[in-house]
């Protein structure tokens, strides 16, 4: 059997460690080459000295001496952006679990280099859209979505041809709100929102999860995938988290991925594509099984669904904007500096704002985007978005 190589990027995070606990459940299928994170030293230095990477890049510059100090001898440091972004290109396979906008450069890195991408980032492909498209078509280069429901798509999606799809559908857990009124929403607190009734993930995430922009998101990063128009996009609330998504094709078949909550499996189903792994990750008991609910989703309550609709459909630099009208106020409301309900207030204020500069032509009068044009979209975005969580901030 041939061994795959690996790079982990955000090898710190909830998927990184994860994706660890993977290749080390199937030592002989996978090598580890090249290790990244931001800033935590103490475990990226843990990770280097079990998995015996031959890179390990920090995010953080300043942090290099610390590091350096504690991996193992012959193993080579790297630094900053550059340094992440190099590491995202030595391998096989890259998986990006970096959080936020700032994993846009590792997506691009791997891509242009030629590297099959396990992606976990979802804002580098809504943020970056044009880009990341163009990045695709380097010879060799493709994305295997890591996030469960595009991994349950990309599965799905082998059934038929893509003239065949007629509807693609996104189930949302609902997260911890699921069922509430706009009455009883008006006051709840940071840790309940923290307190989702399936998934383990990161705080960002799952407060995303909580006022149903991540499946906006997701909504975005699906229509980019896989090319399909934003109206065959659905959502369906499906509080068991066990249908992960469903292709809907043309006759009427409906072809949907079934596990118990495991990120391992679609970490797993990146890292060994096109075949799969022999561990059975999130494997269902059928026994205990009793029932699947599906329901629409309250739009009126969770107003964050339909502004990331609205994103999509508007294109370019749109989707950029929101993504980082998201992250200001997700940060402002875990930080206890804005109500929960603000959060999508924020977002919508911002997009209001929103206004396409004209993109840049090159020698042939093709106008396309570049990453400074996203780069600086995003910071107007940010620096909007600021005003307004400003204008909305609770008196202490």
């Amino acid at each position: 059997m041939t061994t795959t190589s690996v790079s982990l990027v955000g090898s710190t995070g909830s998927i990184g460690t994860q994706a660890v606990e993977v290749i080390e459940s199937c030592p002989d299928r996978f090598r580890v080459v090249a290790l990244g994170a931001h800033r935590s030293v103490e475990r990226l230095a843990d990770q280097a000295r079990r998995l015996r990477p031959e890179v390990v890049a920090i995010g953080d510059p300043s942090l290099a001496p610390e590091l350096h100090r504690s991996l193992p001898r012959g193993t080579e440091l790297v630094t900053g952006t550059e340094g992440l972004a190099l590491a995202a290109t030595l391998a096989d396979v890259a998986i990006n679990g970096v959080v936020g906008f700032a994993g846009l450069t590792v997506t691009l890195a791997a891509l242009r280099s030629g590297r099959r991408l396990g992606l976990a980032n979802k804002e580098s492909i809504i943020a970056g859209g044009p880009l990341v498209a163009e990045a695709r078509r380097t010879a060799g280069a493709e994305i295997v979505p890591v996030d469960s429901e595009h991994c349950a798509l990309h599965q799905c999606l082998r059934a038929g041809e893509p003239r065949e799809v007629s509807q693609l559908l996104l189930t949302a857990s609902g997260g911890p709100f699921r069922g509430r009124s706009r009455e009883q929403l008006a006051s709840v607190d940071v840790a309940e929102a923290l307190r989702h009734p399936t998934w383990t993930m990161g705080p960002k995430i799952t407060v995303d999860s909580s006022t149903l922009m991540n499946k906006g998101l997701e909504v975005i990063e699906a229509h980019e995938l896989f090319g399909v128009p934003f109206d065959a996009i659905d959502v369906v609330v499906h509080p068991q988290s066990v249908v992960h998504s469903m292709v809907v094709f043309g006759d009427g078949a409906v072809i949907a991925q079934l596990s118990l909550p495991d990120m391992r499996l679609p970490i797993g189903y990146a890292l060994a594509y096109p075949e799969r792994l022999p561990v059975p990750f999130g494997a269902i008991d059928w026994r205990e099984l009793r029932r699947l609910d599906f329901e629409e989703p309250d739009r009126a309550s969770f107003p964050c669904l339909e502004l990331a609709y609205r994103a999509g459909r508007e294109g370019d630099l749109a989707p950029a904007w929101l993504n980082a009208a998201n992250e200001v106020a997700v940060a402002a409301f875990l930080e206890g500096r804005i109500a929960w309900h603000a959060i999508a207030d924020v977002v919508a204020a911002t997009l209001d704002a929103y206004d396409a500069p004209v993109p840049a032509a090159d020698r042939s009068g093709i106008r396309s985007r570049s990453v400074e044009d996203v780069l600086e979209a995003d910071a107007s975005a940010r620096r909007v978005a600021d005003r307004m969580v400003a204008g909305r901030e609770r008196v202490a």
